[in-house]
């Protein structure tokens, strides 16, 4: 069977044969003979990977959320976050009608300023629009020329 023929799990299964393989040949050479040097074919291949254990893992995850608590227990609080939140303020209805009165003379004296330098003109109230339609007489017109179509074509069926 060829290289080219496998499958990618084949293919997979035999590169890691092939990576025990080397890894065994080390171990032979280093008991055969423990002051040799190790070729470097061989040397490129990994002979175990390190990893970390579950219970590691949670160790070193709950030595992290201990950290994190101390670290916000001890955090100084800012001056401002210590003072009491001051009231929302509101504007009296009677204080609203003065600002709402002196806008409106504001904006007067604007577009009379307008007015006479001739940029401003005041815009006169439309005319409504005229809706659209069909006339009585339009109408009686395409429904005669509909009816005598269709009386053709019941004609040209029989």
């Amino acid at each position: 069977m060829s290289i080219s023929n496998l499958t990618p799990q084949e293919f997979r299964l035999a590169a890691d044969l092939q990576e025990k393989i080397a890894g065994l040949n080390i171990q032979l050479a280093l008991l055969l003979d423990p002051g040799s040097a190790i070729p470097a074919p061989i040397k490129a291949v990994k002979l175990a990977t390190r990893g970390m254990s579950a219970a590691g893992r949670a160790h070193v995850g709950a030595a992290n959320k201990l950290r994190g608590a101390k670290r916000k227990a001890a955090k100084v609080k800012r001056a401002d976050e210590t003072k009491p939140k001051r009231a929302k303020r509101t504007i009296s209805a009677s204080h609203i009608a003065k600002i709402k009165a002196g806008q409106k003379i504001r904006w007067a004296k604007y577009n009379a300023a307008k007015a006479k330098t001739g940029a401003f003109k005041p815009v006169a109230a439309k005319p409504a629009k005229k809706k659209r339609g069909m006339s009585a007489e339009g109408r009686a017109r395409i429904v005669a020329a509909q009816k005598a179509r269709w009386a053709k074509i019941k004609a040209a069926k029989k």
